[in-house]
C-alpha cells in the first residue's frame, strides 16, 4: 500500500514538472511580442498651423471712427457744418494669399462714411489690387487704386504705386521691436497727372505679457506736377507738401477674453495724429485728430 501511494506521489510529481518546465519555456516566447508599456515614449507631432503655411489665406478688417477723414494730409470732404466737425466711420479690409516665396496677391477695400453729408453718406470707395513681396530684409508691395466718389463721379480717378519698407526685426535685441522704414510713390495716371512721394518711419513697441503694443508713425511727403494738391488761388503743382507724426496702440482682446485664436485675432484700436502743412501754396492741413476702431485679423 505504501508503495503505491509512493508511485502516485512521483507520477504527480513528474506531472508537475513537465507543466511547469512548458510553462517555463513558453512564456519568454509570449513576453517578446508584449509591449513594456501601454502609452507611447512619444507622443506624435502636433498638426501644422494652416494659417503658417504658404498658400493660406490670411484676412485682415477693421472698422474705425474718427474726429476727421484725413488723407495724405489732405481732407478730402468739407464738414456740412462749419462750426462742426463732421465724424468718420470707415472700413478698411484686406484679404491676401500666401504663395511663400512669390508676390503675395491682395484685395483691399476702403469704405468712408461721412457725418450729415448731403450729397452722399458714402463719401469715398476705394479698391485697391496689388501684392506684397517680402525678400528680407525688404518688404515690397504694389499695385492699383480707384478712387469711387458716390455722386462726385467728376472727382473719380486712379492711380498705380509703389512701396518699399525695410524689415529691420532681426537688427534689434528684442524680437518685436522694429523702425519699418518706407518709402512710396502713387502715381495718379487719370484725372491729375501727379506724383505723390512719401517717407517715414513706423515703428512698433510691444510690451510682454500684456497684449499691449504701440505703432509709431512720423513722414513727410512731397508732391510733383499734382494739381490736386494745387491750394486755391495758386497755381503750384510741386514742392513740399505735409509731414504727420502719431501713434495707433492696440490691445489684444485674445488674451484678455481668453478667446481661442481660432477665431482669429481681436484687437481695440486707438489713434491720435497731427497732420501739418509744409508749404501755404499747396493743400494740406494743420490739425490734431484721432479715434477708436475694433480689428479683427487671421
Amino acid at each position: 500500500m505504501h508503495t503505491r501511494h509512493a508511485s502516485r506521489i512521483s507520477h504527480a510529481s513528474c506531472l508537475a514538472l513537465v507543466i511547469v518546465g512548458q510553462a517555463a519555456w513558453v512564456s519568454p516566447c509570449f513576453a517578446s511580442d508584449q509591449p513594456e508599456s501601454v502609452y507611447p515614449t512619444e507622443l506624435p507631432p502636433p498638426p501644422p498651423d494652416d494659417r503658417n503655411q504658404p498658400g493660406g489665406v490670411h484676412a485682415d478688417f477693421k472698422v474705425n471712427y474718427l474726429t476727421d477723414y484725413i488723407y495724405r494730409g489732405v481732407k478730402p470732404f468739407a464738414d456740412p457744418d462749419e462750426n462742426k466737425t463732421a465724424l468718420a466711420l470707415q472700413f478698411d479690409g484686406k484679404v491676401g494669399l500666401d504663395l511663400g516665396k512669390l508676390p503675395h496677391p491682395f484685395v483691399n477695400l476702403f469704405v468712408n462714411v461721412g457725418e450729415n453729408d448731403p450729397t452722399s453718406s458714402f463719401q469715398e470707395v476705394r479698391p485697391t489690387l496689388g501684392f506684397d513681396w517680402p525678400i528680407k530684409p525688404l518688404i515690397i508691395s504694389a499695385g492699383h487704386t480707384n478712387y469711387i466718389f458716390p455722386n462726385r463721379d467728376e472727382l473719380d480717378t486712379a492711380e498705380i504705386f509703389l512701396k518699399v519698407a525695410l524689415d529691420d526685426s532681426d537688427a534689434w535685441p528684442f524680437q518685436k521691436t522694429r523702425l519699418r522704414p518706407y518709402v512710396m510713390a502713387a502715381y495718379d495716371y487719370d484725372l491729375y497727372k501727379g506724383l505723390y512721394l512719401e517717407a517715414g518711419l513706423s515703428p512698433t513697441f510691444s510690451i510682454e505679457n500684456t497684449g499691449l503694443s504701440f505703432t509709431f508713425d512720423a513722414h513727410a511727403a512731397y508732391v510733383l506736377n499734382h494739381s490736386l494738391y494745387s491750394a486755391g488761388g495758386f497755381d503750384t503743382e510741386t514742392g513740399f507738401q505735409h509731414w504727420q507724426v502719431g501713434v495707433t496702440g492696440k490691445y489684444d482682446l485674445n488674451q484678455l477674453f481668453n478667446i481661442p485664436e481660432r477665431f482669429g485675432n481681436w484687437s481695440i484700436l486707438g489713434y491720435l495724429f497731427y497732420t501739418a502743412n509744409l508749404n501755404n501754396e499747396l493743400r494740406g492741413e494743420d490739425t490734431l485728430w484721432g479715434g477708436a476702431g475694433l480689428r479683427l485679423a487671421f
